[in-house]
């Protein structure tokens, strides 16, 4: 018999994602989010904090910067992040119905979004999924980039988009795979997403040629040209690919 304290797997599942929604630096049982999710799986905040700084010791991405995240650990988080790094599509859909479980809601209802006018049957199951996916890719890279552009440093959330690299309908398998994605604001996304600028596999901004037409005007280069060969704001966790960088500038960019 489980002791009361013993997490559940679908309490560890929910725990990686909130471990993948908000900035590693800003976990403690102090955090709206935190506080939140515990709430949600009836721990307290202390305790989900500590499952959140858990997974960190198991991110090599962190390692590679010094943060070692908490060292001691429970089997079950390992279990977790095997089955699930990497399967983002799996763990995304998941622990979103987990978290709707938890709640006793539909999961349209958790991730806020109108679901008047669906269709019904497997076209609506496909829509909801969907949404729900890109809620949590959304969520995941923000908090990756601790909610700024990773081109101007640009902090209003209402402006700033999860862009993919390699875009949406060109690569299922990598459509919510976090290291395919770049915190930009909405109109960098636009020229990102139209090839008039890309990120190098080295993390410099390159801007097309195409702005040579327009670089006398200001807005062209206080917006496009005073950017060019500028590295990005790395993210804490999930490393644009440079994989992926590459292919976007191969077969995106208008050189």
């Amino acid at each position: 018999m489980a002791k009361k304290n013993d997490w559940s797997k679908d309490e560890t599942i929910i725990a990686f994602n909130v471990y993948c929604k908000i900035p590693f630096k800003c976990s403690s049982k102090t955090n709206s989010t935190i506080i939140k999710y515990a709430k949600i799986i009836g721990r307290s905040p202390s305790a989900l904090n500590m499952k959140v700084g858990n997974f960190g010791r198991l991110d090599p991405e962190l390692k590679k910067k010094g943060i070692t995240g908490l060292v001691n650990g429970a089997k079950l988080e390992e279990v977790v992040w095997e089955e699930f790094n990497g399967n983002w599509e799996k763990l995304a859909f998941e622990s979103e119905l987990l978290l709707a479980k938890f709640q006793n809601k539909p999961i349209e209802e958790i991730i806020d979004f109108d679901i008047e006018g669906l269709p019904l049957g497997k076209e609506r199951e496909t829509i909801i999924k969907a949404r729900v996916n890109q809620s949590f890719f959304r969520s995941t890279i923000l908090s990756s980039y601790n909610q700024k552009c990773c081109i101007t440093g640009l902090s209003i959330p209402d402006f700033l988009v999860a862009s993919h690299i390699i875009p949406w309908k060109t690569d299922e398998k990598n459509r919510l795979n976090p290291h395919n994605g770049l915190c930009l604001n909405s109109i960098h996304d636009k020229a990102f997403d139209r090839g008039f600028i890309t990120i190098t596999p080295d993390f410099k901004v390159l801007i097309s040629k195409f702005f040579n037409d327009y670089s006398s005007e200001s807005a062209v280069r206080e917006l496009f040209s005073k950017y060019n060969n500028q590295s990005i704001i790395l993210p804490d966790r999930f490393l644009p690919s440079k994989e992926f960088l590459d292919f976007h500038y191969h077969t995106i960019f208008k050189k």
